[in-house]
Parts: structure tokens; sequence; C-alpha cells
């Protein structure tokens, strides 16, 4: 974690992970012999926030975000990932899902952990009448709670979504993808706090076909890569209260290694907080 500073204004940025217990992180990030309870406290040593992905496979227990927000500490930040019968079937979605979900992460909220939730939205959730209305229905059943949306479909990138998003008082998921068609491109955009972006490695051969999801995510950013969303941060950095950075190419903890350097780039201390000062 880390602040930059303009003026007398501070916007934190959190630099982290998408996800924490991989079995392939041990060698590369965990010690070899670290038993998989040790894995979330030996994070929380090295990042101030973590984007926590279970939650898109079952929906969240007010329990288990108790004992999260008990293991992590009073300053972690944590970006809770919506369920996936929301996102992904949202025409199904009950009013019953959606307060599930809220009392599964109430007691985060209630700590002052949970950063925001991220609603992950599918390739084929395109622009029109019924998803524009599912958009609205997130913020009319989670008057409350921050949230945040990423569309994986180019269409959404244009004034007038970005604007509508705005007037819903929901944030813009910013991405680093392959180049492919149909996805978006990278940008700079703020709609609600917090700021977020998401890398996800740019490995436009597995994109779409691959055998395992591991292979989707399996590239290593190259420094120059990293360097180029520098100033893009800083810009989000100059009109958010907080910006979010998690990276998703976590195969073999490359995550982890793209996480330090970018850290290191925009001048934050892995684990720490620092004042860089801008004139």
């Amino acid at each position: 974690m880390g602040r930059l500073t303009w003026g007398q204004e501070a916007a934190v940025i959190r630099v982290g992970c998408s996800g924490y217990s991989y079995d392939d992180w041990h060698g590369p990030f965990y010690p070899r012999a670290l038993p998989a309870a040790g894995r979330l406290a030996y994070y929380c040593q090295h990042f101030t926030t973590l984007e926590l992905n279970a939650t898109y496979y079952r929906q969240p227990a007010p329990a288990a975000s108790a004992r999260l927000a008990a293991a992590v500490g009073p300053d972690f930040r944590l970006a809770v990932k919506a369920w996936g019968g929301l996102t992904h079937d949202h025409p199904y979605a009950t009013r019953a899902d959606f307060r599930c979900f809220r009392e599964g992460v109430a007691p985060l909220a209630e700590a002052g952990q949970l950063a925001c939730v991220l609603a992950q939205f599918p390739q084929r959730f395109r622009p029109g009448p019924a998803t524009e209305a599912f958009l609205g229905r997130l913020r009319e059943e989670w008057p409350e709670l921050p949230v945040c949306v990423e569309f994986r479909q180019a269409s959404w990138q244009t004034d007038s979504w970005v604007e509508r998003l705005a007037a819903l008082g929901l944030g813009w998921c910013n991405v680093d993808a392959p180049d492919l068609r149909g996805l978006p491109a990278a940008g700079e955009v703020w709609t609600a706090d917090p700021a977020y972006v998401r890398f996800h490695g740019r490995n436009a051969a597995r994109w779409h076909e691959h055998e395992a999801a591991w292979e989707r995510y399996d590239y290593r950013y190259q420094p120059a890569e990293l360097a180029a969303w520098v100033p893009r941060i800083e810009h989000l950095a100059a009109v958010a209260g907080e910006v979010l950075v998690f990276f998703n190419n976590h195969y073999q903890a490359q995550a982890v290694l793209d996480a330090r350097t970018l850290g290191a780039a925009l001048g934050l201390e892995s684990g720490g907080e620092e004042e860089v000062a801008r004139e």
C-alpha cells in the first residue's frame, strides 16, 4: 500500500493480488513447508489488500467473513467478488440472492475492511435494456455497498455508459487484458470510489482456447508494460479517494512478482505505507 499526494489531498493506492490460496505459489512466493492454513497470514505480511475470489463460487457466510475480518487486521482492505449466480445468471437473480450476499459481507463492512464488491460480468453481458436494468438493480439492492463493475465486453466503453455508471454510483473496473476483438481496451476511467484496475495478463493465444482455467492467466508482464500504467494510475489517484490494483495472472505467483514491480514503479513499499510527494 502507499499514498500518492497532491497538495493537501491524498489518494491511497493499494496493489495486491486476485486470490491468495494457490498450491503453485509454494516455492515462488510461499515457503514450501508453509501449511495451507498459513497462506493468508503470510500474504498479509506483504500486501494490504486482497481481491477475494471464493465468493464468486459460493455465497459468503457471515461467520466466515467475521473470521476473515479478524485474521487480516483493521487496516487491511478487501474487494469481494460478487457471487457468480448474480452476475452470470442475472435474469434469475432473486432478492433473496442479493440479501444473502449483503448479509454475508456485512461483518467486513462493519469492520471497515470492505473496499468494494466487484461485479464481474461475462463477455455475453452486452448493453441493452435488460442489462441496464440489472445495473440499476445492483444499486437498489445494495444501496449502502460500494460496487465496482467489470465488463468483459468492449461495447460498454462509451461516454454514455461511463456517465450512466457514474449516475448510478457504480465504480468502473479498468482492465489490462489481451488485445483481442471484443475485449475492453486499457483505460483510466473513474466513476465512483474506489478506482479499480485489474491485470489479467496478455496471453492472447490461451484466452479463449485452453484446457485448464489457469492457462488464460499464464503471463508475466514486462517492466515496460507495467510502466505504461503508472501515469494512468496516477491520474486515477488524482480524482479518486482510493485506488485498488489487482493482478489476476496468478499462475506460478506471477501476480505477486508483477504487483511488486508495479508497486516499485509507483514508489510504494510492499506491505507498508509511503508518502510520495508530487511537485
